[in-house]
């Protein structure tokens, strides 16, 4: 059973994040053959946290 990880992802709503499992499901299903089982970890980055060129995401 595969572990799919996404990471530093920006926050998204919960019904959006529901989407988003079933259709990474449904790929990872066709491509690989494999039953249902694929665990998905999302880690959320919120913009305030992330900064590029000494600015906050959240500032721009």
């Amino acid at each position: 059973m595969p572990i799919i990880t996404i990471i530093d992802a920006p926050p998204i709503e919960v019904e959006k994040k529901r989407a988003l499992a079933c259709e990474i499901t449904d790929a990872m299903e066709k491509a690989y053959g494999l039953p249902r089982t694929s665990f998905i970890i999302m880690h959320d980055t919120k913009r305030e946290n992330v900064s590029v060129g000494g600015e906050l995401l959240c500032d721009r």
